[in-house]
């Protein structure tokens, strides 16, 4: 299960600006401990929350209990629990770090940060599918890392519709995950010989009226 992050937190805050009606229906996509999801309960969305983790699911359907808050929890794969459905807000924090060995899915903890080589094996899937999930006026609010093209990412989602544009942008310290694969991100020219932070990107999306 993926414990909140500075990606967390980032989205949280973005989630914090986003104006939203009371009663509103919202989708925390891969919802880990259910923090994000929580924090739109607080606000008085109708908020379901997914993710193909059996731990994370139990994780964040018991912290909904502690806090009182009405969380619908569902397990699987992406958007597969709510086909059929539409919100009026997606918050989507995938797996977006470039792993080595793209060829092996990843298993494990690591479902929860590694993304194939180009660390797009996720965030292509929401480009595709996220658009289709909005109401009219509906948001998409997503986080992911400069390693992982988030240029690509808003291109993706204009394509399909959206009003696309990255709202925020903040560097971190290299995580762990990330410190075992520095010279593997060198060759592959995601990184520069001098950098030693990480970018996060915060992209908002908005399917017009």
């Amino acid at each position: 299960m993926y414990a909140p992050q500075e990606d967390t937190a980032l989205l949280s805050a973005a989630l914090a600006d986003e104006p939203l009606a009371p009663g509103a229906a919202v989708l925390d996509v891969g919802t880990g401990s259910g923090a994000l999801a929580l924090a739109a309960a607080r606000r008085g969305a109708r908020v379901t929350a997914v993710d193909v983790s059996r731990r994370a699911v139990c994780a964040a359907r018991l912290n909904a209990l502690r806090a009182g808050l009405p969380v619908r929890v569902l397990r699987g794969n992406l958007f597969e629990p709510v086909r059929g459905r539409s919100f009026d807000l997606v918050l989507a924090n995938p797996p977006y770090v470039p792993a080595p060995g793209a060829h092996r899915p990843p298993r494990g903890a690591a479902r929860a940060w590694d993304a194939g080589g180009d660390g797009r094996l996720v965030l292509d899937r929401i480009c595709h599918e996220a658009p289709g999930m909005l109401r009219p006026g509906g948001v998409l609010l997503l986080v992911q890392s400069a390693l992982s093209d988030p240029g690509r990412t808003v291109d993706c989602l204009r394509s399909a519709g959206l009003k696309a544009a990255v709202t925020q942008r903040q560097r971190i310290a290299f995580g762990p995950v990330l410190r075992t694969r520095v010279e593997w991100l060198r060759e592959r020219g995601l990184l520069s010989p001098d950098e030693s932070e990480e970018e996060l990107v915060m992209i908002r999306a908005e399917q017009p009226v």
